[in-house]
């Protein structure tokens, strides 16, 4: 059994990669042997070195290539399904789950990270969501903390259920210095309307360095809850 995550999102830009970091970081301190794998990236290079690839890579201690972390890189800052069929490239569930078996072995651990929401089209015939079942590692839904991410978070958790999908639980990214009346309610309220536990509340990253993803798991991640979440299959 290979234990780790898989890290989604309640949509694009709520900051999957600062989350799956930290994870990573994380796991490495716990295990000693993390690996990670975003098979899909769209918009920059992943030998960029701020690229999400670069940064799961330096932030996990992997000795994967960019890429056997990143096989299916596509120019176009769009859903992987829509930027692949621009350069007359598709890719098949097989060819994803080709390359996870390639590397699946080197590490007793994963964290794996998706593209965009958990129904984002990654090839004509599956999602996100189709990834997720097929890799068999519980999630962890990272949603962002102002208003209208009740709505978002509620259908991203209830999707996943209905599909089928274990649950490790939510990370809530970017909280602002001085959070509002809805940053302040939504965590307590997200937690009620969807029965998951709120795994971390993180801050607002100006950037992604180590210190400040060492922070994250020092100051804003439960991990013991995390490893408990992850050690149990979230059952």
């Amino acid at each position: 059994m290979k234990f780790g995550f898989f890290v989604t999102g309640t949509d694009t830009e709520v900051g999957k990669t600062v989350v799956s970091c930290a994870l990573a970081l994380l796991l490495k301190k716990h295990r000693g042997n993390v690996g990670v794998f975003k098979p899909f990236l769209s918009g920059v290079s992943r030998d960029d070195v701020n690229s999400d690839t670069s940064l799961l890579k330096v932030m996990s201690g992997t000795k994967l290539s960019q890429e056997e972390i990143t096989p299916f890189a596509f120019k176009e800052p769009l859903s992987p399904y829509t930027a692949g069929k621009l350069e007359g490239k598709e890719v098949g569930l097989n060819e994803v789950m080709k390359r996870w078996s390639d590397i699946k072995s080197i590490h007793n651990a994963f964290i794996v990270e998706g593209a965009g929401g958990i129904s984002v089209q990654l090839g004509q015939h599956f999602l996100v969501s189709d990834l997720i079942k097929s890799i068999n590692l519980p999630i962890v839904i990272v949603a962002r903390p102002n208003l209208g991410t009740l709505n978002h978070t509620f259908l991203t958790v209830h999707y996943a259920k209905s599909q089928g999908i274990k649950i490790a639980g939510i990370i809530i990214n970017g909280m602002s210095d001085n959070p509002g009346l809805d940053e302040q309610t939504n965590p307590t309220s997200i937690e009620e309307m969807c029965g998951v536990p709120i795994l971390g509340i993180v801050p607002k990253l100006k950037e992604i360095t180590k210190e400040n993803i060492e922070m994250v798991v020092n100051q804003h991640l439960d991990s013991k809850l995390i490893i408990n979440r992850m050690e149990g299959q979230c059952e």
